[in-house]
């Protein structure tokens, strides 16, 4: 150990607290956050310093990057030399800040991430708005403090006439804290700035009548406001931004067109992303991305494929990708040296306490200027009244020294004046040039009084920053970028589809389309009709009805599953077109099989789906009734509906209003019909209760229909083509769970029972057998009978065949106007709001 040196022992939890405290205050402090009053962190201040110091103004040459960087770095910020480019690179980028501080010339990085040319290529210099922050740095307005090695002075924060903190925002991330500032609208912030002068007492609602949200240099569009009223109010929020997109038909294709994108989205990285998400099947109806960017403007091309829904798309993109996306606000900015979270009026308030201080210590040090300048002039004033003596008396004089010391004790002057007097030129003792001295005291005088004034009143400093704002917005005030869309929330998919009517087709074999309700009206009452969809072979409605775009879709399997669909998911077809297989539409597994569908009102509304009910049948006889609540939250894998027991699986399922009659049949022939009251409503993972007892174990059930109205016949079928329609009073109300009575007398030559249907008069029929062979067949054509009969022939069945399926049918010919349209799922949904898929092969087979 060296001579005169000891060892201090101390506690190193002592010590790394400290150290530690200290290195945290000195990032939050000298580092991180910004200061409230004009915004900048010390980096951004020593940039714009030193290029007023190197004298790059504006109206000047650019200089290298390197010098302004070098001029920074030695004098004022001794840090690397990329903290400071980095810094100066971000002033001038137009993506990053929304009223740029440097002008930059050469490259300066892209929104696309890439990166600037080093600093040795790249010139720099002052944009105006920067000289206005900086105005009047050289009239003692505000404190200066000795740089890092204290051979120079430095400013603690600039003078600014621009409100910076609130025009360009701020980030950054200091130890234990972080603050994230919108840059907002220029006009805007100096309209709330002048409010809050006018009345110190408005509040933040007040306020936000002027500064309305935040306002991004990259535009896009503020969806929602919520957030935006949230971060005013506490200094934290949410704002969600979207990206400002438009349709536009390319070529013969439908595109998306994006021109604008949220603030601090790398463009390349976000077409790169969603690229990935379409190839991975994560957003569909994408062909092709194009990135048509050019130095006009940016232009994002999304080509959708032919049978993409626009409106869809760009709900995934919004949902998934970078085009939607949220800036969390956190207010915090140094108060006095201090980190304090701070709302709307904090931030206009601090701003304004900035300015009254150095509008008052510019008028104090205006004011000493001309008061000094005043005190010579008066001495001036006095020597050229007294001309002669005065040049007598220095010409006695045997030195500078003396002359000044015999002109103090002659006309009592002070040190300075004397010295004046000396040091005047010749020139100066003219008649015009006395003259003129007179004139500049007489106006120095009352500039004096204008200093004391301003000194003396509040209210005329206040006029003064008003001013001096409404100059700044005169000069740099442009328009919002930023679009606000007061009605926006979180990503509805729903936002952007208008809730109009649509017709909804399914086929028998499972295609489901929707059409627009005009496709239908523009034929005229009378008329012979249009050709309706195409089908497959064997193909043809089974159902349609008319709903709204924002309808729920409910899908039913056989292993009692339940998926959901938007009826405006559903794929728009012409009127002849086929339409899409269901099964390609939903996450359906491969070994199991629709059998029921359901259309709903809206499932957010607790009224409806709190009244309503789903009912399902199984195969062997048990029943569910389970609240339409239950089914109100919908997933995309699906849920279980009903726990369907070994060797069962789920036939029919049907909405109510819990005040229909249940009708359940069976293959040997017998129906039961009870009350739905009957049922209690059950959980979604519940088996049901029995509906109907079966007569044997090859016994099962044919089918469920719901009634809700006494208007309905029953019309039952049976395997060898025979069968009647009777009267619902022919059935008599039992308690569920019996046999039930005799639906047809089931005999060899009419085979097993394989259908029940409600009908009324207005319904088609159309009957398959196994074999292939259809026949159509109006309801009308058959007339009511008894219960117990066997029927009549409705099909002639070949020995070897038998009925595959009976299906009512929809005519979709037939001329539909407004006053023939009810909103299936609202009015209708009792009677036949469900329907069954299935061919019902395997029940026939069964019957063989």
């Amino acid at each position: 150990m060296a001579e005169g040196e000891k060892l201090i022992p101390i506690n190193i939890e002592d010590e790394m607290k400290s150290a530690y405290i200290d290195y945290s205050m000195s990032v939050i402090v000298s580092r991180a956050l910004p200061d409230v009053r004009d915004g900048m962190k010390p980096v951004h201040r020593r940039v714009l310093f030193g290029m007023h110091e190197l004298g790059v103004r504006a109206t000047g040459s650019h200089k290298k990057s390197a010098r302004i960087v070098g001029e920074v770095l030695g004098k004022y910020h001794p840090h690397g030399d990329t903290s400071v480019y980095d810094a100066m690179v971000r002033m001038a980028q137009e993506w990053s800040l929304r009223y740029m501080l440097v002008d930059g010339q050469g490259n300066f990085g892209s929104i696309d991430g890439d990166s600037p040319a080093a600093m040795r290529y790249t010139e720099a210099r002052m944009r105006k708005i920067s000289e206005d922050m900086l105005a009047d740095i050289d009239k003692e307005t505000v404190d200066h403090q000795l740089n890092f090695d204290d051979t120079l002075e430095e400013p603690t924060v600039l003078p600014t006439r621009v409100p910076g903190l609130l025009i360009n925002g701020a980030s950054g991330i200091a130890v234990g804290m972080a603050t994230n500032m919108p840059p907002h609208n220029l006009t805007e912030v100096v309209d709330g700035t002048i409010a809050y002068i006018e009345d110190n007492d408005i509040d933040i609602d007040g306020l936000m009548q002027h500064v309305k949200a935040p306002d991004f240099p990259t535009g896009g569009v503020i969806y929602g406001y919520e957030g935006v009223k949230e971060a005013f109010h506490t200094g934290r929020g949410r704002v969600v931004m979207r990206a400002k997109a438009s349709f536009e038909e390319v070529n013969g294709r439908e595109c998306i067109i994006v021109n604008e994108i949220p603030y601090q989205v790398n463009k390349a990285n976000m077409i790169k992303k969603t690229a990935d998400l379409v190839n991975e099947k994560k957003i569909e109806g994408i062909s092709n991305i194009r990135d048509e960017s050019d130095r006009n403007g940016m232009r994002i091309v999304y080509i959708l494929k032919r049978d993409a829904i626009p409106n869809i798309v760009l709900n995934m993109l919004y949902k998934y990708t970078a085009l939607q996306s949220s800036f969390s606000v956190n207010n915090i900015a140094l108060v006095k040296g201090r980190p304090e979270l701070l709302n709307l009026k904090q931030l206009i308030q601090y701003f304004v306490e900035h300015r009254h201080e150095v509008v008052v210590r510019r008028t104090e040090y205006l004011l000493r200027k001309a008061e000094e300048r005043a005190h010579i002039l008066e001495g001036l004033i006095i020597a050229s009244d007294n001309i002669d003596e005065v040049i007598a008396l220095i010409r006695a004089s045997s030195n500078t020294e003396e002359a000044r010391q015999k002109l103090i004790d002659r006309f009592e002057l002070t040190e300075i004046q004397a010295k004046a007097i000396v040091e005047m030129r010749l020139r100066q003792l003219t008649g015009l040039e006395q003259d003129k001295l007179r004139s500049e005291y007489d106006e120095l005088m009352k500039t004096i009084e204008g200093y004391r004034e301003i000194l003396a009143s509040e209210e005329r400093r206040m006029e003064i920053i008003k001013e001096e704002l409404e100059e700044i917005r005169e000069k740099y005030g442009d328009e919002r970028r930023s679009v606000i869309e007061y009605a926006g929330g979180d990503v509805s998919i729903t936002d952007l589809i208008p809730d109009e009517q649509v017709v909804i087709t399914v086929s028998h074999a499972g295609y489901i389309k929707r059409t627009s309700l005009t496709e239908y009206k523009r034929q005229n009452r009378g008329g012979v009709g249009s050709k309706a969809s195409t089908t497959r072979n064997e193909d043809f409605l089974e159902d349609l009805f008319v709903g709204t775009n924002h309808q729920y879709m409910l899908f039913f399997t056989q292993k009692g599953k339940c998926y959901w669909m938007r009826v405006f998911e559903i794929p728009e077809g012409s009127r002849q077109s086929k339409g899409r297989a269901i099964q390609n539409l939903i996450n359906i597994e491969p070994d199991d099989k629709l059998k029921a569908f359901i259309c709903t009102e809206d499932l957010k509304d607790e009224e409806y789906i709190n009244s309503r009910y789903v009912i399902m049948a199984t195969k062997k006889g048990q029943v569910k009734k389970t609240s339409l609540e239950q089914y109100s939250r919908p997933r995309s894998n699906g849920i279980n509906a009903i726990t369907i027991k070994e060797g069962d699986e789920l036939i029919e399922a049907k909405l109510t209003r819990g005040d229909s009659h249940v009708m359940l049949a069976v293959k040997s022939g017998k129906a039961i019909r009870f009350e739905e009251e009957k049922t209690r409503p059950m959980g979604r993972n519940a088996s049901g209760v029995r509906g109907i007892r079966l007569g044997s174990d090859d016994d099962e059930v044919v089918g469920m229909v719901t009634i809700n109205d006494d208007e309905s016949n029953i019309l039952v079928v049976s395997e060898k083509g025979y069968g009647k329609r009777s009267g619902l009073d022919d059935y008599r109300i039992t308690n569920r769970g019996g046999k039930g009575v005799k639906t047809i007398n089931i005999t060899e030559k009419t085979g097993k029972l394989v259908a029940i249907k409600n009908v009324t008069d207005s319904d088609g029929l159309m009957i398959i057998n196994k074999s292939g062979i259809a026949i159509r067949m109006a309801v009308e054509d058959l007339r009511v009978m008894g219960r117990a009969t066997q029927g009549v022939r409705l099909i002639k069945v070949r020995d070897e065949d038998a009925i595959a399926a009976v299906a009512k049918v929809k005519n979709e010919d037939e001329d539909m106007d407004d006053d023939d349209v009810t909103t299936e799922g609202a009015e209708n949904e009792a009677d036949d709001s469900g329907t069954t898929l299935d061919t019902n092969d395997e029940q026939t087979e069964n019957n063989e």
